[in-house]
């Protein structure tokens, strides 16, 4: 082999192993950011402590046998959180048939039993109350408890359209049923004053209905599912019920969440997340379901703008335009218009009323 054949082998080498390199370079860039371990167990100065056995034996506490007596009473439980109240009719969004009972008192458990398969009349909710003996205030039927007073009612109005007149027979044959089976009388309002209180409200709800939503866009490098997952657990978001979809908690329990994320469902679900890029993932506030004095814009923008830094990427709108800070400044001086005017019609965002019209 002369020289002239070593020189181009060793040429073809040097390019093979170049081509080897930049292929490589380039699969470890293209690939998806994982999620990285969490720090645990690190001292201030960046080495590791590791567990130790304290030289003092620890204390154990004493041994409280089990008894009968009355005097060793368990200790007591903390108060165990109560269940959000089931929001009651209201004249205002739904339309209400009392059912004459002749002066007689009807049971919890009569009432419950009486209740139809289904609770909507179309895509209306149908709901039933009672108002328990000795006064109070007007509730779902509780059993055990004696109701001396009933009444149906259908909702006006939702995201899925007003009330309409086939709706509103339908309610009506819905409400004589029940009344039937408990031993009432129901007594229906009107058909047309009603139906045009429906078309009103959804058209007032219609005008001012906001669910804004952002979207975070990486720059270059996509992201893996867990590292989305990751990335949004420090900002306080939760796992959802839905694959893809996590959630801002609201502060209150039983509340609707402050804030959605949400991403490809089918990212969420692959065989192989690790290999699996998500390039965009969407931000969610839907306006008219969450207290004003929790300022959800505010935690939205601030929850966007923290994801965008820390993950690489950009917030657009839905139409993809980029939005700056100033831009959030105009949107939250209109949501502050949108809140007084819902305030002003006793429909106040994160009310029980807004929450099952805007729903």
């Amino acid at each position: 082999m002369n020289s002239l054949q070593v020189g181009l082998a060793v040429a073809g080498g040097l390019i093979l192993g170049g081509v080897i390199a930049y292929n490589t370079w380039n699969a470890r860039r293209n690939e998806p950011r994982q999620a990285q371990p969490e720090a645990s167990g690190v001292a201030g100065d960046g080495e590791r402590v590791e567990p130790a056995i304290a030289s003092a034996p620890m204390a154990q506490p004493d041994r409280v046998e089990p008894s009968f007596d009355g005097d060793a009473a368990m200790p007591a439980l903390g108060p165990l959180p109560a269940p959000e109240k089931r929001p009651g009719l209201d004249a205002l969004i739904d339309v209400i048939a009392p059912i004459a009972l002749d002066g007689r008192v009807v049971s919890g458990d009569a009432l419950l039993a009486a209740l139809p398969a289904t609770r909507r009349v179309g895509s209306k909710p149908f709901a039933v109350e009672g108002q328990p003996e000795g006064g109070g205030e007007w509730e779902f039927p509780v059993a055990g408890r004696r109701y001396v007073a009933v009444q149906a009612g259908v909702q006006l109005a939702n995201r899925t359209g007003a009330l309409n007149e086939i709706e509103f027979s339908e309610f009506v044959a819905k409400a004589q049923h029940y009344a039937d089976a408990v031993g009432g009388a129901p007594e229906c309002p009107d058909m047309m004053p009603e139906v045009m209180r429906a078309r009103e409200l959804d058209q007032f709800a219609s005008q001012h209905d906001a669910q804004l939503g952002f979207t975070l866009r990486a720059r270059s490098t996509a992201w893996s599912p867990g590292y989305v997952a990751q990335q949004a657990a420090r900002q306080g978001f939760v796992a959802g019920v839905v694959p893809g979809r996590m959630v801002l908690p609201a502060a209150q329990m039983g509340l609707p969440p402050m804030l959605g994320l949400t991403y490809d469902a089918q990212a969420a679900l692959s065989e192989h997340p690790d290999q699996t890029a998500i390039h965009e993932v969407s931000l969610q506030l839907d306006v008219p379901q969450v207290d004003r004095a929790e300022q959800p814009f505010a935690r939205l923008r601030d929850a966007a703008f923290a994801l965008a830094e820390a993950m690489d990427g950009v917030i657009t709108d839905e139409a993809g335009q980029l939005l700056r800070p100033e831009m959030m400044d105009a949107i939250s001086a209109d949501l502050d218009q949108l809140y007084d005017t819902l305030e002003q019609h006793d429909l106040a965002a994160g009310s029980p009323q807004a929450r099952r019209l805007f729903s």
